[in-house]
């Protein structure tokens, strides 16, 4: 049976094979979270290892964008992408009506809720602000992955749409 990292990693593939895509953020080429493993087979070249500084990684991401590259941006826990709301809402999410159309920036936003299992990392490490991302995104579109079955259709449409996403995991789910 084809599990929920299967299929996350089957997806993180996906995007890998694509010319103008390129992986940013904590622990893509180094181990250190549970997102790691999900990329650990795509190679190196297509990763940029940053320090913990999310706010300047996603401002780094919108740049990429702007230069024809499709970000996957990877922030391993929700909590920590609250770190960049100034670039996600001030930026990212109004690019296109800041710029009069000319320009609109695509990334692709990967984060997770934090594991609850087998042990509980404390409430700022599990939170899950879904709905508060909804109500301040009017732009982006912000995808919860619930069902394994969906996870490579939901990136594959954040691939080629031309709006930025922002994919949520469940890791707890990843067994299953």
């Amino acid at each position: 049976m084809v599990s929920y990292k299967d299929e996350i990693i089957k997806a993180m593939k996906y995007l890998a094979e694509k010319p103008n895509s390129i992986f940013i953020g904590q622990s893509v080429r180094f181990k250190g979270t549970g997102l790691y493993w999900t990329i650990e087979e795509i190679d190196d070249s297509k990763k940029i290892e940053t320090p913990i500084f999310e706010d300047i990684q996603l401002g780094i991401s919108i740049g990429m964008a702007l230069n024809g590259l499709i970000p996957i941006s990877i922030f391993p826990r929700m909590d920590f992408l609250v770190l960049a709301l100034n670039q996600l809402v001030n930026h990212l999410d109004k690019f296109e009506e800041m710029s009069d159309g000319q320009f609109k920036p695509k990334v692709i936003i990967r984060t997770s809720i934090g594991s609850v299992k087998p042990l509980f990392p404390g409430p700022q490490h599990s939170q899950d602000h879904t709905e508060a991302l909804m109500k301040m995104c009017k732009n982006i579109n912000i995808v919860k992955l619930t069902d394994k079955n969906f996870i490579m259709e939901e990136y594959k449409k954040a691939f080629l749409n031309d709006k930025s996403t922002i994919l949520i995991e469940l890791p707890d789910l990843y067994d299953s």
